[in-house]
C-alpha cells in the first residue's frame, strides 16, 4: 500500500473552499458503509447520500485520479476528498481486494498506462519528412496572410478595433489553425479583449501587432538564428516537441524543487494547470504544465508548499522554463522560501525578455508588503513597488494575511502587473490566493 499522505496534502487538492467544507463534514465516517484501501495504491468507498444507491468513489493514488458516481463536475469531488481525508487520518482499513466496480476502473487505468509504455512501430522516415515539409509550407503561407492582415489593421487605424466583434479576431485565428500554427491562433484570439482593457489599450494592441509581425519575420529568417532562438520561435508558432524527445535529449537537472504556485486555466474545452517550481540549490525556475479535457482531472502530484527532490528535463528554447518531471525521489513539507527584492525580479525579467521578446509571463518570488493605496500594489524594503494585475487588484486574502506586514509572495509578473498566486504567513503557513 502507498505511504499515507498528511492532511495538508489532501487539503491542497480541494478545488475550492466549499468542496473542502463539504468533504470535512463527510469525513466523520458515518456516511460510509464501505471503505477500503488496497496494495495497488488506491482507496475506495461507498457514501450514502440522499439517493437510495450510495455514491461509489475510488481514488488512484499514483495520479492521483478520481472516479465517483455523483453528478458533481468538480475534480476531486467532495466524496473523493472525504475519502482521502479519512485515509490520511488512518481511518480506512486495508483490504486486499477492491469491489468489482472499483477493481474494473483501476484495471482499465493500469491497462491504459501499459499501452502508453509499449513501443510503437517506427514511422516511415520518408512519409514523416513529406508531412514536415507540407506543414512548413502551410505555416509559411499562413504567416504571409497574417502579414497582410496586420498591415491592413495598421493602415485602417486602431480605432476600428473597439467596434469590431470577436468574429473579427476569430476569422484570422481560424486561418492560422488551418495553417497549422495554433500558437498564433491563441495569441490572435487573446487580442479581442485588448480594445476593452482600459486606458492605454491602443499602445498594448500595437505592441501585440508588432510582436506578431516580429514572429512572422523571425520564422522566415530562422536559419540565420541560433538553435535556441529558433526553438523558441517555432514553439511560439505552435510546433510541439514530444515529451519522449525532451526526456531523451535534455540533460536532467536534479534539485530540491520548491512548489511555489499553481494556476488553472480553461480554454477551448481544455483545462491547463501551470505549476511553478524553484530549485533550492540552483535557484532556477521551472514551469510544469499539465492538460485535461473538460470533465477530467488535472495532475495533482505537485502540491503547493511542498519540496520535491526530482530530476527535471527542460524543453529547448532561448529561455528554458517549461520542464517535465523525469524522476521523482522524495517529497516533503517545506518552509517558506526566501523572497527576493523587486529590483532583482525586474532585472531577471529584462534579461529574459532580451532573449525571448514574446515572453509575457515571468515567475515572481518576493518579500513584499501589500498596500491598497495609492493603488493596489506590493512594495519591498527598498521602497520599490509593483502594481497588482487588474484581474487580482481586489485580492483581499493577500491583504488580510499580511495585515500591513511583509509576507513572501509567489506569482506571475506580467506587463500589466503582478498576479499573486501563493503567500506565506509570518508563521510559515502557506495560503493559495
Amino acid at each position: 500500500m502507498a505511504e499515507g499522505w498528511d492532511r495538508a496534502r489532501v487539503v491542497a487538492l480541494a478545488p475550492d473552499a466549499a468542496s473542502l467544507r463539504a468533504a470535512q463534514s463527510l469525513a466523520s465516517g458515518g456516511s460510509w458503509p464501505l471503505t477500503g484501501a488496497g496494495d495497488g495504491d488506491a482507496v475506495w468507498g461507498e457514501c450514502q447520500g440522499s439517493a437510495a444507491t450510495p455514491y461509489r468513489t475510488a481514488v488512484d493514488l499514483s495520479g492521483p485520479a478520481y472516479r465517483c458516481s455523483c453528478p458533481s463536475r468538480k475534480f476531486p469531488c467532495k466524496h473523493a476528498l472525504a475519502l482521502l481525508l479519512m485515509w490520511s487520518g488512518d481511518g480506512i482499513a486495508n483490504h486486499a481486494a477492491a469491489p468489482d466496480w472499483a477493481a474494473s476502473w483501476l484495471a482499465a487505468r493500469a491497462a491504459k498506462a501499459g499501452d502508453a509504455t509499449e513501443p510503437k512501430p517506427a514511422a516511415d522516415p520518408a512519409a514523416a519528412l513529406q508531412r514536415a515539409q507540407q506543414r512548413e509550407a502551410r505555416v509559411a503561407a499562413g504567416l504571409a496572410e497574417l502579414d497582410r492582415w496586420l498591415c491592413d489593421q495598421v493602415r485602417q487605424g486602431l480605432a476600428a478595433s473597439q467596434r469590431s466583434g470577436y468574429r473579427h479576431w476569430d476569422e484570422i485565428a481560424a486561418r492560422m489553425v488551418d495553417a497549422q500554427a495554433p500558437g498564433l491562433a491563441e495569441r490572435l484570439r487573446a487580442l479581442a479583449a485588448v480594445p476593452h482593457s482600459g486606458p492605454g489599450w491602443e499602445g498594448r494592441l500595437l505592441e501585440e501587432y508588432a510582436l506578431l509581425r516580429l514572429l512572422a519575420t523571425a520564422y522566415r529568417g530562422q536559419q540565420a538564428l541560433s538553435p535556441e532562438l529558433r526553438d523558441t520561435i517555432r514553439s511560439r508558432i505552435g510546433f510541439t516537441v514530444r515529451q519522449a524527445d525532451v526526456l531523451a535529449s535534455a540533460t536532467p537537472v536534479r534539485d530540491h524543487w520548491h512548489v511555489l504556485a499553481r494556476r488553472d486555466l480553461d480554454q477551448d474545452r481544455i483545462s491547463t494547470r501551470r505549476v511553478w517550481l524553484r530549485g533550492a540549490r540552483t535557484g532556477r525556475f521551472a514551469l510544469v504544465l499539465s492538460f485535461a479535457a473538460v470533465g477530467e482531472s488535472l495532475d495533482n502530484s505537485l502540491t503547493v508548499g511542498t519540496e520535491t527532490d526530482a530530476d527535471l528535463a527542460f524543453y529547448p528554447g532561448a529561455v528554458p522554463l517549461r520542464a517535465l518531471v523525469a524522476t521523482r525521489y522524495d517529497t516533503v513539507e517545506a518552509d517558506a522560501p526566501p523572497g527576493a527584492a523587486i529590483s532583482g525580479l525586474l532585472a531577471e525579467y529584462a534579461t529574459a525578455l532580451g532573449q525571448d521578446p514574446w515572453l509575457d509571463t515571468w515567475p515572481a518570488l518576493l518579500e513584499v508588503t501589500p498596500a491598497r493605496a495609492p493603488f493596489p500594489c506590493v512594495s519591498d524594503a527598498a521602497g520599490d513597488a509593483l502594481p497588482l494585475h487588474p484581474g487580482t487588484a481586489g485580492c483581499w486574502p493577500l491583504f488580510a494575511l499580511s495585515g500591513g506586514r511583509p509576507v513572501t509572495v509567489a506569482g506571475e509578473w506580467t506587463p500589466r502587473g503582478l498576479r499573486p498566486l501563493t503567500a506565506w504567513a509570518p508563521g510559515g503557513i502557506v495560503v493559495r490566493l
